[in-house]
């Protein structure tokens, strides 16, 4: 998405915000969820007699829905400061070279090729995302990596310069 006449990276979404994403959890997770947690219940009725009720169930149901809740609340960010990913925040000025990473990329990165020391945010079902290097001689954290729907936006918003809210 082209902003008018601007850099290659998605229009604004809030005051200073260059780019938002959130790392969900897929679609047939909330269903599955449900069944999984249906079949507990029942297993735990089955077991156990005083739990015959429908209680077991629904708080068995919303158990398993706030799990899938959970998996999803990871956010992604940018400012004209910082990359916010969950609660960490890089500043933009210690970014060094950004590369889109695909399936195939990620499995030795995140398997061989893996740093110990690396930052590392990722969701089993996204199979893209970007490897952020960093150029911060006092931080021992070699790169991020980040799991990402959009890696090509993600890594497009992150090489674009920084943006002050005056030029917003």
């Amino acid at each position: 998405m082209r902003c008018a006449g601007g850099p290659p990276y998605p229009a604004l979404v809030a005051p200073g915000i260059v780019y938002r994403e959130r790392l969900s959890a897929p679609w047939w997770a909330w269903p599955a969820a449900v069944a999984a947690a249906a079949f507990a219940a029942t297993e735990l009725a089955l077991g156990a007699p005083a739990l015959r009720h429908p209680v077991t169930y629904v708080v068995a149901g919303a158990l398993a829905l706030a799990g899938v809740g959970a998996l999803s609340r990871i956010k992604i960010s940018i400012d004209a400061d910082h990359l916010h990913v969950d609660d960490a925040h890089l500043p933009r000025s210690v970014i060094g070279e950004v590369t889109v990473i695909d399936a195939a990329a990620r499995r030795d990165l995140l398997g061989p090729d893996a740093d110990p020391l690396a930052f590392v945010i990722t969701r089993p079902w996204i199979s893209g995302g970007v490897r952020v290097d960093l150029v911060d001689p006092d931080d021992p954290t070699p790169y991020w990596f980040i799991s990402s729907r959009h890696p090509e936006r993600l890594a497009a918003a992150l090489r674009a310069p920084a943006r002050t809210p005056s030029a917003a």
